[in-house]
């Protein structure tokens, strides 16, 4: 736990343009096995976390995984 002064009850961190968008997610730079989900955070200021909602439910922190964003299907 901790304070972060980017984080108070009337502010929040300002956030990226890729929140709301669509990634491809893999671990453990697997590129053979991808999910989909959706970036619901990205921070632009402390404590620049960036958080990805999986299709199926799961909730990861951008750390935890590489992904890019996704393009459609070329």
């Amino acid at each position: 736990m901790g304070c972060v002064s980017t984080i108070t009850w009337t502010d929040f961190p300002k956030q990226s343009e890729y929140v709301n968008r669509r990634v491809c997610v893999c671990f453990h730079y697997d590129t053979s096995r991808t999910m989909m989900g959706t970036i619901v955070r990205d921070d632009r200021e402390e404590p620049c976390e960036t958080i990805i909602v999986l299709d199926d439910g799961r909730i990861l922190r951008g750390t935890e995984c590489q992904y890019s964003i996704y393009r459609g299907e070329n």
